[in-house]
């Protein structure tokens, strides 16, 4: 039975392999203090546009977002995000237990937008509630939407206006900046947050991601807050190498691109029998509201995550595709899907 249930389900794409398994017999200094760690993170920086970016390396992406997050916040300060957040809903309230409040607002789109932030600042006033301090987006989004690079600006804008500080989950970055809809670049990002982590486990990494800080303020003593976390390996360049396979040649671009094109065959198939979407497919993550009957017949054939139940006799499908999805697991897909209906 295949599985379209996420797109971390086999070990690392055979490229990231390769410069692991190149490392057999070589020897490293710790914690990420090593020089092949370094030159990984001034090609990284280079790339990114940013050469005054501070870069570390985690195995994943709560970790990232705990750490991030928690350093950032003074006691009494929280985090802003849609209610449909990471953070919000699937991190086991990491960022709670570390006594900062997420305040969510509802968000169709799976998107922040500046009236959210208004909102929220116009109930926070005073020292009477939590005051807050910083803005957590995910690009592409829970649901599967991606930012355009006019949101973006307008979220740092509303950001600068108030100084809050800005933060993007890219847990699956490469699918929401390859978007057909998207007009952002990386080095965009890099001049429109205060920092940002491009996700490397979930577009062929074993498990890798690493968080690029650009705020000056919030570069001090960072390595602390890795340490407290218990987030800083021993063998940092074991998650710093995944990288030099993902930035060599722009691999994390083209397979970003690729798990995109996959999932849009899907989109395209649904489309054409007529079947909607709880949100709007434009990266690697597709919901589609399907007849229960059809959902049940599907999930008999395909490893598949039920969402939700949009309306009485509905399901939402979650598809995700992933750099291991090939032609043939699509084109077998289409052929099943055409011979349930």
């Amino acid at each position: 039975m295949y599985s379209f249930q996420n797109d971390y389900n086999e070990i690392a794409h055979p490229r990231v392999m390769q410069v692991l398994n190149d490392l057999v017999g070589k020897r490293f200094d710790g914690y990420s203090t090593d020089k092949y760690t370094q030159q990984i993170t001034d090609n990284i920086k280079k790339r990114i546009g940013r050469n005054d970016a501070d870069l570390h390396f985690f195995n994943g992406g709560t970790i990232t977002n705990l750490t991030a997050i928690s350093h950032v916040l003074r006691p009494h300060q929280a985090v802003i995000a849609v209610d449909s957040g990471h953070i919000a809903t699937h991190e086991t309230g990491a960022i709670e237990a570390t006594g900062h409040k997420v305040i969510t607002v509802s968000s169709g789109s799976g998107k922040l937008e500046p009236k959210h932030i208004q909102a929220i600042l116009s109930e926070h006033t005073d020292e009477h509630s939590v005051q807050a301090k910083l803005v957590y987006i995910s690009n592409s989004t829970e649901i599967g939407t991606v930012y355009r690079k006019q949101e973006l600006q307008a979220l740092k804008a509303e950001c600068n206006k108030h100084g809050l500080l800005l933060f993007m989950d890219g847990a699956r970055l490469a699918s929401g900046l390859m978007s057909k809809e998207s007009d952002l670049t990386i080095e965009d990002i890099a001049q429109l947050t205060d920092m940002f982590y491009i996700g490397g486990t979930k577009i062929g990494a074993f498990a890798a991601e690493v968080l690029v800080i650009l705020h000056p303020a919030l570069k001090s003593d960072f390595r602390f807050s890795i340490k407290q976390k218990g987030a800083l390996q021993a063998k940092g360049w074991l998650l710093a190498a995944q990288f030099d396979a993902l930035f060599t040649d722009d691999l994390f671009f083209e397979l970003g691109k690729y798990v995109n094109d996959k999932a849009q065959q899907l989109v395209s198939l649904f489309e054409q029998k007529g079947f909607s979407f709880l949100a709007p497919p434009e990266s690697n993550q597709i919901f589609v509201i399907l007849p229960d009957e059809l959902a049940k017949k599907l999930m008999a054939h395909y490893a598949l995550r039920k969402i939700c139940e949009p309306d009485d006799g509905l399901s939402c499908l979650r598809l995700c595709t992933s750099w291991s999805t090939t032609q043939q697991d699509v084109d077998k897909f289409i052929s099943t899907f055409k011979q349930l209906l």
